[in-house]
């Protein structure tokens, strides 16, 4: 602040006729850039931090493919820049983790923090960022394609609980979204794959268009081919986007981005945060939701087997035993039934009843779960 501030108040005494209403509201209006180049990537970066003192999180695997590489480079746009490096995986992403950053970070109110990594980093940073003073800025750089195409975008921003999966989190949007897509020439086939199930997750519950362009350039897509993947990012940013706007704090509408993931997180709890990705998790769940909404004569029976086939063909798991770790079924319904009970006994799933149509329902019964977790 340059100089004094001067606030006059004068505030009459109020009645005493009936209760005080108070309003809050906080809208957050923020950019995603999209581009195959990191030097335009990372002068968007450089304009939003402004010169301000930045932490930096990542993992150690990201930290010795782009984090540190990006701190350098960033060292001559901000006062100052603090990188702290997490062990990779779901495992970090967790309260201790949370605590772990606080104590690590002298930032001030105005600091930003920049997370360089995947979904759990930034789902962490997002969250630590959401509390620490009561809220600070900060960026996500997506560096995975699941993180580009979803964890990055819409504020939700939790870590994980032995309870179940994101059970502390908030809404609290970043300042900037920078997507990179050269970062993703680094994933790994599986990584990928993992991703994509969140694109295909999307394309089938918002997009026709979004699932013909997958399935017309799978080939081009699993090469990383920079002209594919840079329209996949955008166009999956820019649809996700337009489901969160208007439905912000998932009262209702934007529901149906959770997809996949009522069996999806239960098998990541089960399993222990790891062993099996979010994306190959949540392509799992889809599969389970598209047999319950099949047996329930919901969704066309080629519809399912249009969705079911796309997932086989990319390399994800549509059958428990084709997860990296297989739970036992009973263990997933166990799962779910503790998310049943935080959640005052509602367990809602997101049943397809075609391309860009879908219901959330609460009354999916344990024997039809079961009968779908055991499907093939």
């Amino acid at each position: 602040m340059e100089g004094p501030l001067s606030v006059l108040d004068d505030q009459p005494l109020p009645g005493l006729d009936g209760p005080i209403t108070s309003s809050m509201r906080r809208t957050s209006t923020y950019s995603i850039h999209v581009t195959s180049d990191e030097d335009t990537a990372l002068k968007a970066l450089a304009e939003a931090v402004g010169g301000r003192m930045v932490a930096m999180i990542t993992d150690e695997e990201v930290d010795k493919l782009h984090a540190e590489r990006i701190k350098q480079w960033l060292s001559g746009h901000a006062s100052k820049v603090q990188k702290i490096v997490l062990p990779p995986g779901e495992t970090s992403k967790s309260l201790l983790t949370a605590c772990h950053l606080l104590a690590q970070s002298d930032m001030r109110r105005r600091d930003i923090l920049v997370a360089v990594g995947g979904g759990a980093i930034i789902d962490t940073t997002g969250w630590v960022a959401s509390i620490y003073m009561r809220g600070i800025s900060y960026i996500n750089l997506p560096t995975t394609l699941l993180a580009q195409v979803d964890a990055a975008i819409g504020g939700k921003v939790a870590v994980n609980h032995d309870t179940a999966k994101n059970l502390i989190g908030a809404f609290y949007a970043p300042d900037l979204v920078v997507s990179c897509t050269s970062w993703l020439g680094t994933l790994d086939a599986r990584q990928f794959r993992a991703g994509l199930a969140e694109a295909i997750k999307l394309a089938v519950i918002s997009s026709t268009q979004l699932l013909a362009f997958i399935e017309q350039h799978l080939e081009s897509l699993a090469a990383l081919d920079r002209t594919c993947l840079q329209s996949l990012v955008h166009a999956a940013s820019s649809i996700k986007c337009t489901l969160v706007e208007r439905d912000p704090y998932e009262v209702d509408l934007r529901r149906t981005l959770n997809f996949g993931h009522t069996v999806g997180h239960a098998v990541e709890t089960v399993t222990g945060y790891g062993p099996v990705l979010h994306g190959e998790a949540v392509a799992y769940g889809m599969a389970v939701a598209v047999r319950v909404a099949a047996a329930r004569g919901v969704l066309p029976p080629a519809v399912a087997a249009r969705i079911a086939g796309l997932l086989r063909a990319v390399g994800l798991p549509v059958l428990l035993g084709e997860l990296r770790v297989a739970p036992a079924a009973e263990d997933v319904i166990v799962a779910l039934d503790k998310v049943r009970q935080v959640r005052d006994g509602s367990l809602r799933f997101v049943l397809p009843t075609g391309i860009g149509s879908a219901l959330i329902v609460d009354d999916v019964g344990h024997d039809e779960i079961r009968s779908a977790l055991a499907a093939g």
